[in-house]
């Protein structure tokens, strides 16, 4: 089995205990928080990542910070933790985030979209192309806003593997090809 595989399996199996114990977006939160804690401390991540560590010293240090962390980790993300841990699997964590985020956003409707544009919008813009958008979408949309001038000018849209590309620069291009062709 893949690395990739193992993680949307083991992020699977904690969407299908969050969806039952009505929790979902707790377990998000929780394991998004400890996964930014160990990514931010470099020897926390050789202790749980590493393999020189036996799985009861990482166990020990996975249930320490979580009675650190803010507010706790839900038992279910705790489960999940020392199952890795046992099993040598906590390199996974990064996509397990990923992957177990990217359901919960599914479950829930809601879409990420970028927009880039040439230069910033302005507020009032930015509203208009959000709710825009959310009108298309039909559901709720994340809009994370990205400033590229090489596009010359316009907008460049995507929404999920969508691209809406309504820059100057395709358009220049798309009339080169044209005139080429001729």
């Amino acid at each position: 089995m893949t690395n990739r595989t193992a993680a949307v399996r083991y992020a699977r199996a904690l969407f299908d205990v969050g969806l039952e114990s009505g929790d979902l977006r707790q377990a998000e939160s929780d394991l998004d928080q400890f996964a930014r804690l160990v990514n931010e401390h470099e020897t926390l991540r050789r202790v749980l990542f590493g393999s020189a560590v036996q799985p009861p010293k990482k166990r020990a240090v996975i249930n320490d910070l979580r009675n650190r962390l803010r507010g706790g980790v839900s038992p279910a993300v705790t489960r999940l933790l020392t199952f890795l841990a046992d099993r040598g699997r906590l390199g996974l964590l990064p996509d397990i985030v990923r992957f177990y985020r990217a359901r919960v956003l599914d479950h829930f409707g809601v879409v990420d979209a970028q927009v880039t544009t040439a230069v910033p919008l302005s507020p009032a813009q930015d509203a208009a192309v959000r709710e825009r958008l959310a009108g298309a979408g039909g559901g709720e949309v994340r809009v994370t806003t990205v400033v590229d001038p090489g596009i010359l000018g316009g907008m460049v849209t995507r929404i999920g593997s969508t691209v809406y590309d309504g820059s100057v620069a395709r358009h220049l291009e798309r009339m080169r090809q044209t005139l080429l062709e001729r």
